[in-house]
C-alpha cells in the first residue's frame, strides 16, 4: 500500500493527532485548577466561621473582596508603625492591638464574603493572600524589633521560622491538594489574640518578664514561637515527605 492510498491517521499520524488537538477547544487554567482541601481546627475556628459568615451576609453590596484585602494589609503596615511609636510611647501597643483587629477583620473576612457570594477567584486569592501575609510578616516583625520590647535577632528570628513553615504548607497544597490553616490548635487568629495580650500586659507593666525566667515577656514568647514553628516544620516535612514517598515509589 502506498501512502497515498493509506488513512491519513496511519500515514501521517503525528501531525494529524497534532491537528486534532490544535482543533479542540482547551479548559483554561482556571477551568482545570482544583480548590486544595482546607483544615482548619484551631481553637476559636468554629466562632470565628460563624461570625464572618454573619458580618459577611450583613457587608454593604459596595464593598468587595478585593476592599477587604486592602484593608487586612494596610493594617500591617499601621501595626508596623504603631510599634515604632511604642519605643517612645506605650500608647503605641494599643495601637498596634487596634490594627492587628483590623487586619483580622480584612484578612479574615474576604475569603468568606467572597465565598458567601458566590463571587470567589480561587487562584487569584490564594496567590495575592499569601504573598500578602509574607509581606505582612515582614512589616510586623519589624515593628516589633523597632519597638524595643522584641530582640532584633529573635524577630529575625520568628520571620525566618514563619517563612520557611509557610513554604513547606505551599508546598503541601500544591502537592498533596489539602491546605492546613492551622498547627497544634493555633491558627493565625490564636497568634493576634496572643500578641494583643502580649500588648496590654506590656502596656500596663512596660518592665515585665516571666517570672523566675527574667526573660522579658515578648522574647520568651518569640524564643517559644520560633520552637514551636521549627517542631510544626519538621513534623510536617517529615510526614509528607514519607506519605509521598510511599504513595510514588515503585516496588
Amino acid at each position: 500500500m502506498s501512502v497515498e492510498q493509506m488513512p491519513l491517521e496511519i500515514a501521517y499520524g503525528s501531525e494529524v493527532k497534532r491537528a486534532k488537538d490544535a482543533s479542540r477547544p482547551k479548559e483554561s487554567a482556571a477551568t482545570q485548577f482544583r480548590n486544595a482541601l482546607r483544615i482548619q481546627e484551631s481553637l476559636t475556628a468554629g466562632l470565628e466561621r460563624r461570625t464572618l459568615v454573619w458580618l459577611a451576609e450583613r457587608m454593604p453590596a459596595q464593598v468587595n473582596s478585593d476592599h477587604l484585602t486592602l484593608v487586612g494589609f494596610a493594617a500591617m503596615f499601621l501595626a508596623c508603625g504603631s510599634y515604632m511609636i511604642a519605643r517612645w510611647n506605650h500608647a503605641g501597643l494599643l495601637l498596634a492591638t487596634i490594627c492587628l483587629a483590623l487586619n483580622w477583620f480584612g484578612d479574615s473576612l474576604d475569603g468568606t464574603l467572597a465565598r458567601v457570594r458566590n463571587r470567589q477567584r480561587p487562584r487569584y486569592g490564594f496567590y495575592v493572600d499569601h504573598v500578602i501575609d509574607s509581606i505582612g510578616a515582614l512589616l510586623l516583625m519589624g515593628g516589633l524589633a523597632a519597638s524595643g520590647y522584641l530582640d532584633e535577632r529573635i524577630a529575625m528570628g520568628m520571620l525566618v521560622a514563619f517563612l520557611l513553615l509557610s513554604i513547606e504548607t505551599y508546598l503541601a497544597t500544591y502537592t498533596m491538594g489539602t491546605f492546613r490553616m492551622s498547627f497544634w490548635k493555633l491558627g493565625p487568629t490564636e497568634i493576634r489574640i496572643l500578641l494583643a495580650a502580649g500588648n496590654l500586659a506590656l502596656w500596663l507593666y512596660p518592665n515585665a518578664r516571666v517570672p523566675s525566667l527574667q526573660y522579658r515577656l515578648f522574647d520568651f514568647g518569640g524564643m517559644v514561637a520560633i520552637v514551636g514553628m521549627g517542631g510544626m516544620l519538621a513534623i510536617s516535612a517529615a510526614s509528607h515527605t514519607t506519605k509521598l514517598y510511599r504513595e510514588e515509589t515503585r516496588p
